[in-house]
């Protein structure tokens, strides 16, 4: 059975790639015959929907078993699909989304129960729960009171309206997964099985081993690295986490700090381009603007996020006395280059490919192809007969785990497209938070993060795109900035407590309990709490405006991180390491309030202007900076502090 079950894994995952591939690239034109889009959409259920039920087959104590509900399951959703394919000209010409006939409001039914369950396996209960409330709403619109109140839908027209209107499963997700996610996530899962994990943690073995506490530096840019691309947080920790949190541990690192480093450097490769854990594309779409734009507008915050890390792993390897790993120990870049060149060749490739205006798809399927022409003439990496089936089995699972997802998110948004309500509620937010648009700003931080403890980032963020994110545009805020900041803080839950899955993944490689690795976790991501907050009320910090602004910008920004790196971590570089005393902590205090001043960007509402924000941290910081050396005896500590 498993072998059964494994060979369609791989039929089902090369038809789907070759579907996808002639999609992108138009191939079938030449036959004069092209998929419709909403037809093509349709492919990708039948072909990945059905397979949720036996990469995931139901809980129990053997997971790993495919029983024979899970074979019903499946056909049941290939059934819908196949429904879907053949009466797709109809569904669109005649309106089902309005009069579907009575076997196409059954199917439709039965679809909705099948995403639901799909939404379990890949997800779990919190999200599933959250879908099946919102996907009924329609059914009592009416009865609900003041914004909440919409038009009614009979029970069988709403899930037809679900399964066959364009604003509901169908809907923006699904098409953006169907455009632009597939091409960079088969590039991301081609780079996994070519090895590229491999090479990332050689180059930053080789780069960043030797500097004081060297593993922790080294976890943070591995992390970094391979999550940009890879896209999954746990994976991610699991993957890298196994080599780098060793090292740490042996290096002087507390367990604790070790795992926290970890949890924390995959979390924030999530918001790295080029992946972002495929919400990038998704808001490409969104917004309607190019995806190299949202990108761009990234990587400043990525980048002062992992300034701020490092700076944290530097000052409490400083403060500890810790060395980098022995030379002999380390791989040098002439080897990892040697070893890895052909990765790089296939990056410049694609940020080439994007940065001349190519479909984003296109470039993902180009560098996809160029990698696995290239890792061919690599003896060691090469991939054989069994290794593009494992590629294949591989890709499934990626497509399949999100198409699941963003089928059941859709309903959320169909929903509220039913009742006509989605055009009004965000005026009605917006009514609420009054003249007070911080307000509604801090909702949307705890909503995203509360969210986030029970979804993916990408289900997070479309539930708050389609929910919160109009009413903070409405309000004035940059509309790209607002829809970073709920990605930001939808992946604040992976490493804040109580749920911190990230570091309950880093627990069981550090041997420590994950709440310990929490503590380490929510001090390390210090940056990522406020930074969204900065960048909504500067969207210079992204890259939108002038020049002259953006530079200062970003300049005052890396200061102010620096302060309150120092500060958490107790150790100003350059200086020394603040003692336990008072004096000590009031060194940190005046360090942190002055790093937080100074990044911060300057307001009319507090009647100070950037630079002048900048002064008082800059003041603040000199003070705390000043009074360490004056009053060394105080300020400073004489002897190591203790591990932890």
């Amino acid at each position: 059975m498993k072998k059964l079950a494994a060979n369609i894994i791989v039929l089902l995952s090369l038809a789907g790639l070759v579907i996808a591939i002639n999609q992108t690239f138009l191939l079938s034109g030449a036959f004069k015959f092209v998929i419709p889009s909403e037809t093509y959409l349709y492919c990708l259920v039948l072909i990945f929907f059905p397979l949720t039920f036996i990469l995931l087959p139901r809980t129990g104590r053997d997971r790993e078993t495919i029983g024979w509900f899970d074979w019903l399951l499946f056909l049941a959703a290939a059934g819908c699909g196949a429904y879907l394919i053949y009466f797709s000209e109809e569904i669109v010409l005649s309106s089902w989304q309005f009069i579907a006939p009575l076997h196409g409001q059954i199917v439709a039914l039965l679809l909705w129960a099948l995403v639901l369950e799909g939404a379990r396996r890949t997800n779990g209960w919190p999200l599933t729960i959250v879908v099946f409330l919102v996907s009924l709403y329609p059914l009592v619109a009416d009865h609900m009171p003041g914004p909440l109140n919409g038009s009614p839908m009979a029970f069988l027209d709403l899930f037809a309206f679900h399964m066959f209107s364009f604003e509901s499963v169908f809907g923006v997700p699904m098409k953006a997964f169907a455009d632009l996610v597939i091409g960079f996530i088969v590039f991301g899962l081609a780079l996994q099985h070519t090895g590229a994990g491999k090479f990332f943690n050689d180059l930053a073995f080789a780069l960043m081993g030797r500097v004081r506490g060297g593993a922790a530096h080294v976890a943070v840019v591995s992390s970094a690295l391979q999550a940009s691309i890879s896209g999954s947080v746990i994976s991610n920790v699991v993957t890298s986490g196994s080599v780098t949190i060793p090292a740490m541990k042996r290096s002087g690192f507390a367990p604790s700090y070790a795992g926290g480093v970890e949890a924390v450097a995959s979390t924030g490769g999530v918001l790295t381009p080029p992946v972002m854990g495929t919400t990038a594309f998704i808001m490409a779409t969104f917004l309607n603007r190019p995806y190299t734009e949202i990108a761009v507008a990234a990587a400043i915050p990525a980048l002062l996020f992992y300034l701020g890390l490092l700076m944290q792993v530097d000052a409490y390897a400083a403060r500890r006395e810790l060395k980098g790993l022995p030379a002999n120990q380390l791989p040098t870049l002439r080897a990892a280059f040697a070893e890895g060149w052909h990765y790089c060749l296939v990056f410049a490739a694609l940020i080439t490919m994007l940065a001349q205006g190519m479909n984003e798809s296109r470039a993902a399927f180009y560098a996809t192809g160029l990698l696995i022409v290239v890792n061919q003439y690599k003896k060691e990496n090469r991939l054989g007969l069994a290794g593009f089936k494992e590629l294949l089995v591989g890709v499934g699972r990626g497509l399949t785990e999100i198409i699941a997802v963003i089928l059941a998110i859709g309903m959320i948004a169909g929903a509220l497209a039913a009742t006509g309500i989605l055009s009004t509620l965000s005026t009605d937010l917006v009514y609420l938070a009054g003249d007070a648009p911080i307000m509604l700003l801090l909702m949307g931080a705890l909503t995203s993060f509360v969210l986030g403890m029970g979804m993916t980032v990408s289900a997070c963020y479309i539930f708050l795109a389609i929910v919160l994110v109009p009413a903070l545009v409405k309000v004035g805020f940059n509309a790209l900035a607002v829809h970073m900041f709920v990605m930001y803080w939808g992946m604040l839950s992976f490493v804040t407590p109580p749920v911190a899955i990230a570091t309950f993944a880093a627990a069981t490689i550090a041997r420590v309990s994950p709440f310990s690795i929490g503590w380490h976790s929510m001090r390390l991501a210090s940056v990522m709490y406020f930074i969204p907050f900065f960048f909504v009320l500067n969207p210079a910090l992204i890259m939108q405006g002038e020049w002259s602004e953006i530079i200062p910008t970003i300049g005052t920004a890396i200061v102010g991180i620096a302060g309150i790196s120092w500060a958490l971590q107790g150790y100003v570089l350059g200086i020394g390491a603040t003692s336990d005393n008072t004096a000590g902590w009031v060194v940190r205090a005046l360090l942190l309030i002055g790093g937080l001043i100074m990044a911060a960007p300057g307001s009319e509402d507090i009647g100070l202007n950037h630079w002048q924000l900048a002064g008082v941290g800059g003041t603040l910081m000199l003070v705390a900076i000043l009074a360490m050396k004056m009053v060394p005896g105080r300020a400073m500590r004489k002897s190591p502090a203790p591990l932890g």
